[in-house]
C-alpha cells in the first residue's frame, strides 16, 4: 500500500513500527521525548511508548552515546539521536574508539548493534556551527556503516535495515528535506545497505550524489535534457560501504563522471569516489572527472551567501555542460 507522507513522518513511522515489533528497541537523545525532537521526528512517541523507551537525555553526547553502546552490548537495540552532526564530534571518541572497534578488539566476540541518527547539511541558515556535512568523515572509519537516505522510501526503510545490522550504523538525515513529501510503499522490499539506486537513467554522463543534493541534481538533469544532454543520476544511498559495482557500471556506460557532494572538497567522499574510479575504470573515461562541493569556508548565515556556498542546480548544469565539452 502506498501513501504520500513527509520525510519526517516516514522516519517517525519507521521508529514506531520498530518499537512495536521489538521491545528491545528504544530511542534516546536530547529533546526526543517531551519536545518531540528538534526536527519533530519523534513527536507523539513519548505518549505512546512512555519514558522507559523514549528517553530524554542530559546535554552530553559522549555520555548518552556511550550509554547506547553499553545498552547494545547488553542485548538492547538502541537508537541514539544526535541533534545535529556537529554535536556528534562531542561523541567521536565513543563512536570511533568504542562502537567501531569493539568487535575487532574483542576478537569477534562482541557486536555493537547501535543505530545513531543525526541531522546533517546546510541550507537552513544555521550558520557555521550547525550546517556541517560530515558524513564523508565518518565513511573513513572501518567498523561503521554510513547511510544517507534522500527519498521517503529510504527514510523509512533504512531504520529497519540499520536495526537488523549487527554492527553500528550511522544514519545522516538531511535537515533540508524533513518537510519534503513523497510516496511510501510499505509493501516494497527495501534496497539493501550498500546498494546505490539509479534515480534517472541516461547515456551522456553519470552524476553521483546523495542526500538533499539528489533533488538539486534531478532538477539540473531536467534542464540538461532540454539542452540535449542526457544525464544518468545515481543516488549513492550508502557512503560506507560504497556500491563500487553500480558506479563502475554507469561509468562504463556514459564515460563521463561528475560528483555532487555537499561536503568540503579536501579529503571528501567525492575524492574517494574519484580515486576508486581512477583505479577501477580509468580507461572507460572520455574526459577528466569533475566534482561540485561546498565552498571551503565556514558556512555563512546570510541566505544569499549560504546559497552561494552550497551546490545548486545552476552550478550543476554549468559544470555538466563544461564536462561535455571535454574529450
Amino acid at each position: 500500500m502506498s501513501s504520500i507522507i513527509t520525510y519526517r513522518e516516514a522516519v517517525r513511522q519507521a521508529l514506531r513500527e520498530a518499537m512495536e515489533h521489538d521491545e528491545r528497541v528504544f530511542l534516546m537523545g536530547e529533546d526526543v521525548g517531551h519536545y518531540g525532537g528538534s526536527y519533530a521526528v519523534s513527536m507523539g512517541l513519548l505518549e505512546h511508548f512512555g519514558p522507559q523507551r523514549i528517553i530524554d537525555t542530559p546535554l552530553s553526547e559522549s555520555a548518552f552515546t556511550g550509554a547506547g553502546i553499553g545498552a547494545a552490548l547488553g542485548g538492547m537495540r538502541p537508537i541514539v539521536e544526535i541533534m545535529t552532526v556537529n554535536f556528534s564530534l562531542l561523541a567521536l571518541d565513543q563512536i570511533m574508539n568504542n562502537a567501531a572497534t569493539l568487535l575487532h578488539m574483542s576478537g569477534g566476540q562482541f557486536n555493537v548493534p547501535l543505530v545513531i541518527r543525526m541531522a546533517t547539511g546546510g541550507g537552513k541558515q544555521l550558520a557555521a556551527q550547525h550546517s556541517h556535512s560530515l558524513e564523508g568523515w565518518y565513511a573513513h572509519i572501518p567498523g561503521l556503516k554510513v547511510l544517507t537516505p534522500a527519498t521517503i522510501q529510504d527514510a523509512h526503510n533504512m531504520i529497519g535495515l540499520a536495526l537488523a545490522d549487527p554492527d553500528p550504523v550511522l544514519i545522516f538525515e538531511s535537515a533540508m528535506i524533513y518537510n519534503s513529501k513523497g510516496a511510501l510503499d510499505t509493501q516494497a522490499l527495501p534496497l539493501p545497505i550498500g546498494k546505490a539506486r539509479i534515480q534517472r537513467a541516461g547515456k551522456d554522463l553519470t552524476i553521483l550524489t546523495y542526500g538533499s543534493s539528489l533533488f538539486k541534481v534531478l532538477l539540473a538533469a531536467k534542464t540538461l535534457i532540454a539542452e540535449g544532454i542526457d544525464a544518468e543520476v545515481i543516488d549513492l544511498r550508502s557512503l560506507r560501504p560504497l556500491d563500487n559495482e553500480s558506479i563502475m557500471k554507469s561509468v562504463s556506460k556514459t564515460h563521463r563522471v561528475m560528483i555532487v557532494d555537499e561536503g568540503w572538497k579536501s579529503g571528501s567522499i567525492s575524492a574517494e569516489i574519484m580515486a576508486r574510479i581512477n583505479e577501477q575504470a580509468f580507461f572507460e573515461l572520455d574526459a577528466p572527472m569533475a566534482r561540485l562541493c561546498t565552498t571551503e569556508i565556514p558556512l555563512p548565515y546570510p541566505k544569499h551567501l549560504e546559497d552561494a556556498a552550497l551546490p545548486q542546480p545552476d552550478k550543476i548544469v554549468a559544470m555538466a555542460k563544461k564536462l561535455m565539452e571535454k574529450s
